[in-house]
C-alpha cells in the first residue's frame, strides 16, 4: 500500500476546505496537456478546483479549471505534478505528500512492480 487511507482521506478534506487553490504546472505536465488538449493554451498556472483519492494506482489527483466552464475536456492530474506556493496554508502537508508518494513509487518499481 502506497498511501495510508486515514491520512490520506484527512489531508483530502483538509485541502477541499482550502479550494480553490492557485497552483503552479510543472513543464512536463503543460506539454503533456498541450498534447492532450492543442485547442486550449496551458497556462503555467492554474486553479485546483476538487481533490480526489485514486488509490494506490493514483494517488491524490487534483481537477483542474483551465479553459474555464466553456472547455469539453477535464484535466485531472496527480498533485505529485503540481507545485504549490510555500505560503500556502497547506504546502508542508502537500510537499511532505508529494514526495513520500514520489520515494514509495520509485521503490516499488525498484522491486519489479
Amino acid at each position: 500500500m502506497i498511501d495510508d487511507p486515514e491520512k490520506t482521506a484527512l489531508f483530502i478534506s483538509r485541502l477541499k476546505e482550502l479550494l480553490p487553490i492557485d497552483a503552479g504546472v510543472a513543464k512536463e505536465l503543460q506539454r503533456s496537456l498541450a498534447e492532450k488538449s492543442p485547442e486550449i493554451p496551458i497556462p503555467a498556472r492554474c486553479q485546483v478546483v476538487d481533490v480526489l483519492n485514486l488509490g494506490d494506482e493514483g494517488g491524490v489527483a487534483c481537477c483542474l479549471d483551465i479553459g474555464g466552464s466553456d472547455t469539453a475536456a477535464v484535466h485531472i492530474v496527480s498533485i505529485t505534478h503540481l507545485l504549490f506556493d510555500r505560503r500556502s496554508p497547506l504546502f508542508r502537508d502537500i510537499d511532505t505528500y508529494q514526495r513520500r508518494r514520489i520515494k514509495k513509487l520509485k521503490k516499488q518499481r525498484g522491486r519489479g512492480f
